[in-house]
This record gives structure tokens, C-alpha cells and sequence, in this order.
């Protein structure tokens, strides 16, 4: 578009833009299989791109913000197409809400689950493969609420929208210590049960004269000396 095109009194322009009318029927069905290929993208890369949003609100977001984006910096696009993309957007975003709050299946597949990551002290590292969330992230989140060792925790849920809830457990039992190797002075603190081991990986713990080779729960060959 040359410069002696561009005039402020050009409404026709600014509203539409130089598309012709059958173009914003096609918006609708951009905006539709757009929305869609991000929800489903998101799904797949797990819950923690997410964040504390839900998958579809997020993804509701970037649709918002891929909308205005062009038409804030090309002359030739009007702003109505964008108007129309948000209008769709919401539409989706407000017909998900309304059906999950009646469909409980429907919910889960378009919102997401809970996932327990940790039961009775115990790290369930195949579900923290399927929701894609490291051993090092758990540790971490659980060190940051307190927990030392995980003899006290009862159950980690990490919530649809990728958040975490820890419950602790009401008699703490000795188990994993979570605290880094290399603080000697601090683990030092703890107080070691000898007559009891705990599997590095996942952090079951049972008797030292009982010990396998390898864990029963996740396979592991590494044992340490349980903590309180």
C-alpha cells in the first residue's frame, strides 16, 4: 500500500480493510480450527505450559493476542477480522465452561485431570512421565512447602491447571530425604534410621534386612538410609 493511500477518513479500510466480504466467513473457520490445533498442542506439550490457567482459557489468550496482533501494524487489514476472531474465540471459550460444568467426561478431556504424583512417600514416576513434570521440578516444589524428607507427605496432587496441593501426612514416618547431597551440614541434622532404606528414585522405604537388589516399585539399584 503506497503512502497516498493511507487516509483517516478511509472508515471502509480501517473497519475491513482491502479483503473482500466471503473472507470473514473464513475467519470464522480459522478461528475455529486454530482455537482447536492449540487446545490439542497444549494437551501435548502438559499441564505445567498451562501455568494456573486452564488449557483452553490460555489457549483462549493467545488467540486474543494472534488476533489484534496484525491489524495494530498492517494499514491494509481492517480491525473488524479481528473483532470477529475474538467474538469466536469467546464464543468457544464460553460454550466449553457452560458444558464441562454439566459434563463431567466432557470436562476432563477439554479442561484436564488431577494427577496424585505422590501417594504415602511414595514418587509414582510413570505418572510423572505422562504429565511430563521432572523429578528435580517435584523436588523442588515439595522443598519449597517445607518438606524435608517424604516420609511426610501424604499425597502431592498436581491440579488440572498445573498447580500443586500437598497434603502432609498426620504421623510422620522416616523416608527419602530431600535436601541436596552436597548440604552434608545440613542432612547431618536429620536423624538417620539405619534399620531402615529408602529407594533413591522413588523414595520407597522398607526394612534394611529386607532389601532387594532392585526396587519393586520403579527398579531402581539405588539405596540410601532413611531420614526423619
Amino acid at each position: 500500500m503506497q503512502p497516498d493511500q493511507i487516509k483517516l477518513e478511509d472508515w471502509k479500510r480501517i473497519l475491513i480493510g482491502d479483503v473482500p466480504s466471503s473472507f470473514f466467513l473464513e475467519l470464522v473457520i480459522r478461528s475455529i480450527i486454530i482455537f482447536l490445533l492449540l487446545l490439542f498442542s497444549m494437551r501435548l506439550m502438559g499441564k505445567r505450559m498451562s501455568g494456573l490457567l486452564s488449557r483452553n482459557e490460555l489457549v483462549a489468550m493467545v488467540s486474543l493476542a494472534a488476533a489484534v496482533g496484525i491489524p495494530l501494524t498492517a494499514p491494509d487489514r481492517g480491525i473488524l477480522p479481528a473483532f470477529i476472531i475474538a467474538l469466536v474465540v469467546v464464543f468457544i471459550q464460553r460454550w466449553i465452561s457452560a458444558r464441562a460444568m454439566s459434563n463431567s467426561d466432557f470436562e476432563q478431556f477439554a479442561l484436564g485431570k488431577m494427577d496424585v504424583l505422590v501417594k504415602d512417600g511414595v514418587i509414582d514416576l510413570k505418572r510423572m512421565e505422562k504429565v511430563r513434570v521432572s523429578r528435580e521440578r517435584l523436588v523442588a516444589q515439595l522443598r519449597s512447602q517445607g518438606v524435608k524428607q517424604l516420609g511426610t507427605v501424604k499425597r502431592l496432587f498436581m491440579e488440572a491447571n498445573g498447580s500443586f496441593t500437598l497434603i502432609r501426612t498426620e504421623n510422620s514416618t522416616p523416608g527419602l530425604t530431600l535436601l541436596p547431597h552436597w548440604d552434608k551440614e545440613f542432612n547431618d541434622r536429620l536423624k538417620h534410621h539405619q534399620e531402615l532404606t529408602t529407594c533413591e528414585n522413588c523414595g520407597l522405604t522398607i526394612k534394611t534386612e529386607e532389601k532387594p537388589e532392585k526396587c519393586p516399585h520403579c527398579g531402581s539399584h539405588d539405596w540410601t538410609t532413611a531420614v526423619e
